[in-house]
This record gives structure tokens, C-alpha cells and sequence, in this order.
């Protein structure tokens, strides 16, 4: 008879994880106890006898409370565990890890398209951005008005995108969905992955062309130019003027080519969505363990999504780099803690359906398992939403745990790749910023191969280690900017991905 699949992270943890369904009467361990009921796979069951408001340790972390006695051999979930009641506290800076770069002539390399800024590109785009949702329709005229056969013409160019988006209006001029949007126009418009990029306004709306660049530092030159509306006579004669400027700028955009760069010059998004149980057991640290040879590499990786580090801020503020990165840290928790008590809700009503369907309980858990990603090297900055991220190694951005406007903000920071891991099957495509997407079981790459690019459940089958499987994603992100397409590529997703965060709307 096979022996059942069963993880326990550590000895010091009060649960295991089933690695496949559990029926009743299953050993645990050698010695007992044998589970009391069917514990679905992905779920925890105790290893002890747990006291009621006893805490429950997961990673040797604790994860929560019980809510009533828990016996030996039963199954640990939502019905009988809960969050620690109140805030969390303050965790002071700890010692920074000292941080191994390699020397330059020892580092990878991958091909990529140098921008006359200095920054590299992974992919070369013409993109079409509206200030304002109300501009969005003409738009995408304008980049539809460039037709197939012309684009055929022009090989190095990857395509016209145009991406629309809800905000622009109806919101205040001064607050923080005009700065979040304006910093993501004006990243997206400067991003290296575009050779050239048109912005188009509506001309009455709150997100004018002059307030943007007056904020932002943008300008119109060869790779940026603005076309109004209003000021163009309407819809046709906007699309006529736009695609003038577009086929312009497609002879310069078709002149760039992919050349030999160092892998410092990548700048890596990290994100998680649709998570289970297993994301924090395989896909999460095996990309860990990528960010940190990108690290090593002198490249420099974000982690992200506040409310997905709550509960596990402090095994990031003891690799701060100075105590002011982790007071920056802390104080966005504390943001958001604000946030939620304004609003009458709870940071733990952060595991969706899905999630808790996959296995994870609390957003302690979860937080847990998604810091992961953040591998174990010194965390050197904390940036806002969409600012421009200008320090390699790790840093964080603030930013919510909603995927597209996530990674939206990300690539205005200036990520010229992602790296999506998923346990339920996230389909989320990316562009012009390719996401690689990295499946933590092997049922859902199976049943999703098409949408994922990577297996990390070969963990759980023992086929290969974090290590090995960590430097299989590092060689994969290599590729990939080196022109490898991605699945959400090959199926033509990303250009509706595009999701400034929406705040202070409809005033």
C-alpha cells in the first residue's frame, strides 16, 4: 500500500498539509495520530491537540487562533481557526542580509532592445494610451487604423496596443487615484518595452495633457506625442491625425534591434494570484530562489500586493536594508489597516473563495506563503504605487492584491517582466510586459497548459527541488526576455489587463 502524501513544513509546526485527499483514518505521522475525517488536498490537519485560543503555527509561523478545541487528527479550516484579534505591532529593522553580487563578467546575459535612455526593453510595441476613459474608444480606432499588411512590413515591431482604462474623470484633481493614474500614463508612455507611445485626451477631462506632464515630468519628443479630441475636430480626425503620428513612428520603432545586455538590466514583477496551499510550498519559494540569483545578477526584483504581506511584514523588515526601509514598510501596513477599519472591513477578508477552496485559511497563511517570492535577500526600498523604481536588488511596491491593477502598476515602476504564480489557475496575460505564469501543483498545469508556462508542482512530485526548480525559472525569465514568447502571448491576452487603481472615483 502507498504511503499517503503528507507534509509537515516543520517539526515545530501543530499541522501538516495533505498533498492529495485524505480519508479518515490516515496516519499522519509514524507514530499517529490518523485523521478523524476526509481532509481535502492542500488542507491542514493537526499533529497535536490544540487548546481553544491556542495559536496554530504553519512555516513555524503562527497563522491563527483556534476558535474551540481542535483534536489530534482533525481537519484545521475556517470552520474552527480565526485571526489573532487586533493590529499588528510594530517589528523593528533587523540586520540586512549581506548582498552577493557577481562580478560583471560572470553575470548572464539576455537579448534585449537598449533604449536611447540607457533602459532595455524585453519586447518593442507602439502603444496608444487615453488620459481619460472617454478617449478610449478613438483610441483604439487609432490603433486598429494601422492595418495587418502594414504591420507585416515592419518585423522588429511587436504590435500596436491600445490600452484602455475606467478613470480620468469624475474623480478629484487632488487625491490619489489622479497621482496613481498619472503615474501609471506617464510610466507606460516612458516604459522600455515601448518604442513609442501616443497619449490621447478627450480635452475636458480632470486628467488634462499639461496637468500630466507638469506632474510627472513627461513631454512630448520622437517616442511620445498627444493628440486631443476636442482640438482635433472629433473622433475622425483624431484617428486621422493619431495614425499619421503612428506610421511615423513605426519606421523608427521596426529600426530597433535585440542586442546582447546584462542581466542586471532586468527589472522582474512578482505576484501571486488565485493562490493555494501549495503556492507557498512550491511556486512561491522556487521563485524565491529566482529572485535571488536576479539579485546576484545585480538585477532587481519587485515584490508586491500590501495586503498579501500582512502578518509576515516582519520577515521583510528584519532584511531591511536601514530602519527607514522598514518604518516605510510598517507604515503601509498601517495604511491599510486604516483603510480597512474606514471601510468596516477586515485585511483577513483577503482569501477569496478560491483560496480558501485551495486550502488557505487566514490571510496570515497566505501572507506567509506569498513572501516567499521575495526569496531571502536584503530589502532595500519600499516605493508607492506606480513610482518609478530606480534601486536594483529587492524592493517592494505598494500596491492591492487585485492582479491587473497590480501589475499595472509594476510595469510603470518600470518591470519589463513578471512572474505570476497560481495554484487555482490564473489566466492573467500581460502587455507589453510578458507574465510568466508558474503553476503550483501539477493538476493545474495539466488542466491549464495552455495558459501556463510553468510546473512548479514538480516539487511535490520530487522530479527536481526549490533549487532546481528556482533555476529553471531564472533561465525561463532569461529566455523570455529574450523574445521567447509567453503562453498569455501566444494566445494574444494583455492589452485588457491594463487597470490603474481606481480610487477617489465618482465625485
Amino acid at each position: 500500500m502507498n504511503s499517503p502524501k503528507i507534509m509537515r513544513l516543520s517539526a515545530k509546526d501543530d499541522v501538516v498539509v495533505a498533498l492529495e485527499e485524505l480519508p479518515a483514518g490516515t496516519l499522519l505521522t509514524p507514530q499517529g495520530p490518523q485523521t478523524r475525517e476526509t481532509i481535502p488536498a492542500g488542507h491542514k490537519a493537526a499533529v497535536r491537540d490544540l487548546a481553544a485560543g491556542q495559536p496554530v503555527r504553519k512555516y513555524e509561523q503562527v497563522i491563527g487562533l483556534t476558535k474551540e478545541p481542535i483534536p489530534a487528527g482533525a481537519w484545521v479550516h475556517t470552520h474552527n481557526l480565526a485571526m489573532p484579534p487586533g493590529r499588528r505591532e510594530e517589528t523593528a529593522a533587523g540586520r540586512a542580509p549581506e548582498t552577493r553580487l557577481l562580478p560583471p563578467q560572470r553575470r548572464a546575459g539576455f537579448q534585449g532592445f537598449v533604449r536611447p535612455d540607457g533602459r532595455v526593453g524585453t519586447r518593442n510595441y507602439l502603444g496608444v494610451i487615453p488620459t481619460v476613459n472617454c478617449a478610449a474608444g478613438v483610441a483604439q480606432l487609432i490603433a486598429r487604423s494601422i492595418p495587418p499588411e502594414e504591420l507585416a512590413r515592419h518585423p522588429n515591431l511587436d504590435g500596436v496596443l491600445a490600452l484602455a482604462h475606467g478613470t480620468g474623470c469624475g474623480m478629484p484633481f487632488q487625491g490619489d487615484g489622479m497621482l496613481y493614474l498619472q503615474r501609471v500614463v506617464a510610466g507606460y508612455a516612458r516604459h522600455p518595452n515601448f518604442a513609442g507611445v501616443l497619449v490621447v485626451g478627450l480635452g475636458c477631462e480632470q486628467n488634462q495633457w499639461d496637468s500630466l506632464c507638469n506632474a510627472t515630468g513627461l513631454a512630448a519628443g520622437d517616442s511620445v506625442a498627444f493628440v486631443e479630441i476636442q482640438g482635433s475636430g472629433g473622433s475622425a480626425k483624431a484617428v486621422e491625425r493619431g495614425r499619421a503620428i503612428l506610421e511615423q513612428m513605426l519606421a523608427r520603432a521596426d529600426e530597433a534591434r535585440r542586442r546582447e545586455v546584462s542581466a542586471d538590466r532586468l527589472v522582474v514583477g512578482l505576484e501571486c494570484g488565485g493562490s493555494d496551499a501549495f503556492s507557498g510550498i512550491t511556486a512561491n519559494p522556487a521563485l524565491g530562489v529566482a529572485a535571488d540569483l536576479l539579485v546576484e545578477q545585480g538585477a532587481t526584483v519587485i515584490l508586491s500586493e500590501t495586503p498579501e504581506i500582512y502578518g509576515a511584514e516582519h520577515l521583510l523588515t528584519r532584511r531591511a536594508k536601514s530602519p527607514e526601509v522598514a518604518h516605510k514598510l510598517m507604515a503601509l501596513i498601517r495604511k491599510w489597516e486604516d483603510y480597512a477599519e474606514r471601510h468596516g472591513g477586515s485585511l483577513d477578508n483577503n482569501p477569496t473563495p478560491g483560496n480558501k477552496a485551495g486550502g488557505i485559511t487566514t490571510i496570515l497563511e497566505k501572507s506567509l506563503g506569498a513572501v516567499a517570492k521575495g526569496g531571502r535577500s536584503a530589502l532595500n526600498q519600499v516605493y508607492g504605487y506606480a513610482e518609478p523604481v530606480d534601486e536594483p536588488g529587492l524592493v517592494f511596491m505598494d500596491t492591492p492584491g487585485y492582479d491587473p491593477v497590480s501589475i499595472t502598476g509594476l510595469a510603470a515602476g518600470g518591470a519589463n517582466l513578471v512572474c505570476f504564480t497560481t495554484g487555482r489557475g490564473s489566466v492573467f496575460g500581460g502587455r507589453p510586459v510578458p507574465t510568466l505564469k508558474l503553476a503550483s501543483n501539477r493538476e493545474t498545469y495539466r488542466r491549464l497548459e495552455a495558459d501556463m508556462d510553468l510546473d512548479c508542482g514538480k516539487v511535490l512530485e520530487g522530479v527536481c527541488d526549490l533549487e532546481q526548480m528556482g533555476r529553471e525559472i531564472f533561465q525561463r525569465v532569461l529566455e523570455t526576455a529574450s523574445g521567447r514568447p509567453t503562453k498569455g502571448e501566444a494566445l494574444n491576452l494583455g492589452e485588457a489587463e491594463f487597470v490603474p487603481w481606481p480610487v477617489d472615483m465618482m465625485v
